[in-house]
C-alpha cells in the first residue's frame, strides 16, 4: 500500500434560527439568531462571541460588521462576487451576501466553462503528459519537467485566474438563507489578511482540471491538486461557521487512475496554513471528502502560530485531516465523527498530531461500525501530542491515545505545553452531539426573516 501524502461557540445555549423583519442601513432585511437569553442578532452583522475560540483572542473576529451601505453587496454571480471582493488589499469593511450558488467556472459573462476551455492554447492534453511521464520511461525520481509540465502549469493558471477568489481584510461573507447558497467551483483565499469571517455558505465540486504527477510522492506516487474550497495562508481572526464542505457532486469514486494511482481532482476543504493564526472553525459539515483540513504546510514551519479551534462539527465520510495538525495549538471539542464508510470514502484516521503539534482533544463523540478499529481514530508521526478527555466511541467514554499507542510504534505524547481559555460553548458531555448537532450545523440552517 502506498503511503498516505502529507504534502502540503457560539455559547452554551442551543441556537433557534427566527424569522424578522431587521433592517440596516444598506442591508436589507436581516437575519435573527435568539439565543437562551433572547437576545436578538443581526447574522450579516454577527461578531464571534466573547472567548469563543482562538479567534475571539486579542481584537476578536468581527469581519465586515462595521460596512457602510456602499460596501454592502448581495451577489448571485461570478462577476459580481469578484466586484464586491474588489482588491485583496483594499481594509474597507465590507459585507458580502451570497444569493444562491454561484459557479465559479463562468467567465465575466456568465458563461460556463469547461477544462478543455483552460488548456486551450496552452498546448497541454491529458494524453500527452500520460505518455510524457510514464514511470516505466521518464522514471521515478524526480518531478515532471519539460515541455507537457509546462503546458499544464499554463492551464492551470488560467483556471486559477479565475476560480481563485481573494477575499481582503475586515470582510463577511455570508449567504443568504433560504437561497441555497454557496460556491461551486471555487476557492476563497484568505491569504495574508486579518479579520474576516465565512459563514452559511455551502462549497462544492473545488475541482483542479490540471492535478500534477509526483512520482516522489508517497511511496507509488501521487496526483496532487491545487485548490482548496477555503484556504489560509498567513491569515488571522478568522471564523468559519455554519457551513457545509463537499466534494459533490463528483465524489472520488469517480475519479480515474493513471499510473496506477487515482488522479485526484480535489485538495483540502478548509487548510489553515503558512503560520495562519487565531482561527475558530465552529458549526460546519464535512461530508464526502479525503484530504480536509491541514493545520500547518509543513513540518517546518515556525512555532507561536497555528492556534486552531475545532468545535461543534460533523465530520461525515471523510478519509482524512480532521484536522491533520501541526505546530500549533489546537482545541478539538464536541465534535461528533461519524466513520462509516460513505459513498467510497472509508476512514484512515481522524485526527493527527505531528510536528510537535500541541492537541487538546475533549468531548468529541465517534461513531465506529462494526468491526472498526478505535486504534485508527488518531494518528501521528511520534512527536505530536493529544491530550484527551470525556470523549465517547459509541457513547461509551475512550482513552483514544491508548488506543493509538498500543497499536503503533510511534507513540502520541499525551501531555500538552498550554491550557485552553477561550472555551465559550463547550459542553462537559458528548452524549448528545449526533443528535443536537445534526439540526444546527452547516448551511442552511440559518433563516431570514
Amino acid at each position: 500500500m502506498a503511503a498516505p501524502a502529507h504534502r502540503r461557540s457560539l455559547r452554551a445555549r442551543r441556537t433557534l434560527a427566527v424569522s424578522a423583519a431587521v433592517v440596516a442601513a444598506g442591508v436589507g432585511a436581516g437575519v435573527v439568531v435568539m439565543n437562551a437569553n433572547a437576545t436578538a442578532v443581526d447574522v450579516y452583522h454577527q461578531t464571534l462571541a466573547t472567548k469563543d475560540g482562538w479567534a475571539s483572542s486579542g481584537t476578536g473576529t468581527t469581519g465586515g460588521t462595521k460596512a457602510d451601505a456602499a460596501h454592502t453587496f448581495t451577489v448571485s454571480t461570478r462577476t459580481q462576487l469578484v466586484k464586491a471582493l474588489g482588491s485583496a488589499s483594499d481594509t474597507t469593511p465590507r459585507i458580502i451576501k451570497v444569493k444562491g450558488t454561484i459557479d465559479a467556472n463562468t467567465d465575466d459573462n456568465g458563461k460556463k466553462l469547461t477544462c478543455a476551455d483552460y488548456a486551450s492554447g496552452t498546448g497541454y492534453s491529458l494524453s500527452a503528459y500520460l505518455k510524457a511521464y510514464d514511470p516505466a520511461t521518464y522514471g521515478t525520481s524526480k518531478l515532471p519537467s519539460g515541455t507537457q509540465e509546462k503546458a499544464r502549469a499554463a492551464a492551470q493558471t488560467k483556471q486559477a485566474k479565475n476560480i481563485v477568489l481573494k477575499v481582503p481584510a475586515n470582510t463577511t461573507v455570508v449567504g443568504v438563507p433560504g437561497t441555497k447558497a454557496g460556491i461551486s467551483g471555487g476557492m476563497l483565499q484568505i491569504q495574508n489578511v486579518d479579520n474576516v469571517v465565512v459563514r452559511n455558505l455551502t462549497f462544492a465540486a473545488t475541482e483542479d482540471c490540471f492535478p500534477q504527477w509526483d512520482p516522489t510522492d508517497g511511496d507509488d506516487g501521487n496526483w496532487n491538486s491545487n485548490y482548496d474550497s477555503v484556504t489560509l495562508r498567513g491569515a488571522t481572526h478568522v471564523w468559519a461557521d455554519h457551513n457545509t464542505f463537499t466534494d459533490a457532486p463528483h465524489l472520488d469514486s469517480a475519479n480515474p487512475a493513471y499510473y496506477g494511482r487515482e488522479y485526484q481532482i480535489h485538495d483540502g476543504a478548509l487548510d489553515i496554513t503558512k503560520s495562519s493564526d487565531l482561527v475558530t472553525v465552529s458549526r460546519n459539515q464535512f461530508t464526502n471528502h479525503d484530504k480536509t483540513m491541514l493545520i500547518g504546510s509543513s513540518d517546518s514551519e515556525p512555532g507561536g502560530k497555528l492556534r486552531v479551534s475545532i468545535h461543534h462539527n460533523i465530520w461525515k465520510g471523510i478519509v482524512q485531516r480532521a484536522p491533520l495538525a501541526r505546530v500549533g495549538q489546537v482545541h478539538i471539542y464536541n465534535n461528533y465523527y461519524d466513520v462509516t464508510t460513505l459513498n467510497g470514502y472509508a476512514t484512515q484516521y481522524s485526527i493527527n498530531s505531528r510536528a510537535k503539534a500541541q492537541v487538546v482533544a475533549e468531548n468529541n463523540y465517534w461513531k465506529v461500525p462494526a468491526g472498526g478499529k478505535v486504534a485508527k481514530l488518531l494518528s501521528g508521526d511520534g512527536t505530536g501530542s493529544v491530550k484527551g478527555s470525556g470523549n465517547l466511541v459509541n457513547g461509551t467514554v475512550t482513552d483514544l491515545v491508548a488506543a493509538y499507542n498500543a497499536a503503533s510504534s510511534k507513540d502520541l505524547k499525551t501531555t500538552v505545553n498550554w491550557t485552553p481559555a477561550l472555551t465559550t460553548g463547550l459542553e462537559p458531555s458528548a452524549k448528545n452531539l449526533p443528535t443536537s448537532l445534526a439540526t444546527t450545523t452547516g448551511a442552511g440552517v440559518l433563516t431570514a426573516s
